[in-house]
């Protein structure tokens, strides 16, 4: 008998340590960050106040946010959340200047640090290849090597890097993926863009939006292929690696032309917009929240595996989902006021996942689900029960 109370009680101890380990893990699972990050666009005249943003993004744990300037309010809202902000500014002209560049980073970066958690500074958007006049495209680098010399001169460069996003146009060919190439009329801005990102370590930024090769050709364009649904894929015949959605397939395209133009290991791609919207005008094919819903949720759970490109299986995709909001006030087709997942009231535009999504500024950053809750409730009463059963 002694013997097995003994065993009894050894086994209701490691029992209830078991159970306290799995309330524990699934508390945690359902805390634990998302491994995407969002682009926080402003361009609305009815968005909520960024305290209200920022208890929006922390109920889903989201910890990664990139913003096109660096609005103070924003930045100051998300003080102590442990956020990771990309800010931006596309002042290219000004910044060209040291002086200019410093004042910018001492009065709209540094007085945030360490409270915000900056990281990155993107100098300019898409301005190679995209209709942009030849005198931005001059400035768009001394204006990159002017805010890194910001931050180097005021003890900055360590924590905050430099760099720029490119529309995935910067390419001549994309396919196959083995035959990415830069467009040759870029070459001489390419070129020594990319040798200096080597310099200071800094990621090479695309924003790719497989819903634009879709709308442009939908008869000849696989629908599946661009929605990460299931299809029989594509052959590189070069590499004999198979693609089976076109964003993998435009990354490796970024990939294989940096290699040809000598950097082949030394600069990471990262997505730092992509999506698809809910809704558009009557000649934007496919766009609708039925397929937004698709691309993006399936674009998660893929980013939650930690997956890699075929090329870069090792290499797990880094995206900034395009974008937090509908915004209302943006020029352009309907499609470009509709690429939220979120409504301005804080509702989901369809549904992904974002039920528990809520409008609360609550400082804390370790929220976890109301069914979570539940199961840990749960399981602390199933172990209540054993313990009283076993003594």
């Amino acid at each position: 008998m002694e013997l097995c109370a003994i065993f009894f009680s050894s086994a209701s101890s490691l029992l209830l340590l078991l159970l306290l380990i799995s309330a524990n893990d699934a508390v945690s699972a359902a805390a634990a960050p998302l491994k995407f990050g969002i682009n926080y666009g402003q361009i609305a005249n009815n968005l909520p106040h960024p305290t209200q943003v920022s208890g929006l993004l922390q109920s889903l744990s989201v910890n990664r946010v990139k913003l096109y300037d660096a609005d103070p309010a924003v930045l100051t809202a998300f003080a102590g959340t442990g956020v990771e902000f990309i800010v931006g500014n596309e002042d290219l002209h000004n910044l060209t200047d040291a002086r200019n560049a410093r004042a910018w980073v001492s009065q709209r970066v540094q007085p945030f640090l360490p409270s915000t958690r900056i990281t990155c500074v993107t100098v300019g958007n898409e301005v190679l290849g995209n209709g942009k006049d030849a005198a931005a495209m001059q400035s768009l680098l001394p204006a990159m090597q002017s805010v890194n010399q910001a931050l180097v001169d005021l003890g900055l460069s360590g924590n905050v890097s430099v760099t720029t996003a490119h529309s995935v146009n910067v390419l001549s060919t994309s396919y196959p993926p083995s035959a990415g190439a830069f467009r040759e009329d870029l070459a001489e801005y390419v070129r020594p863009l990319l040798n200096f990102l080597a310099e200071i370590r800094s990621p090479f930024l695309v924003n790719a939006y497989p819903f634009f090769a879709y709308k442009a050709s939908p008869s000849s364009v696989s629908l599946p292929y661009v929605l990460f649904e299931p299809n029989p894929g594509v052959r590189d015949p070069a590499t004999n690696l198979t693609y089976d959605n076109m964003l993998y397939a435009q990354i490796d395209a970024v990939y294989a032309a940096m290699k040809a133009m000598g950097h082949a290991d030394d600069i990471p791609v990262r997505i730092s917009e992509t999506g698809w919207p809910s809704g558009g005008d009557a000649d934007e094919v496919g766009a609708n929240a039925q397929n937004a819903a698709k691309y993006n949720g399936n674009l998660m759970r893929r980013i939650a595996a930690g997956e890699g490109t075929p090329l870069r299986p090792n290499v797990p995709v880094d995206v900034f989902v395009f974008a937090l909001f509908n915004e209302d006030m943006k020029p352009g087709p309907a499609s470009e006021r509709n690429y939220g997942l979120f409504y301005p009231n804080g509702t989901p535009v369809y549904n992904i996942g974002f039920d528990g999504a809520s409008f609360s500024p609550s400082p804390t950053t370790s929220t976890f689900s109301s069914s979570s809750r539940t199961t840990s409730t749960l399981l602390m009463g199933v172990v209540v029960l054993l313990v009283a059963f076993f003594l």
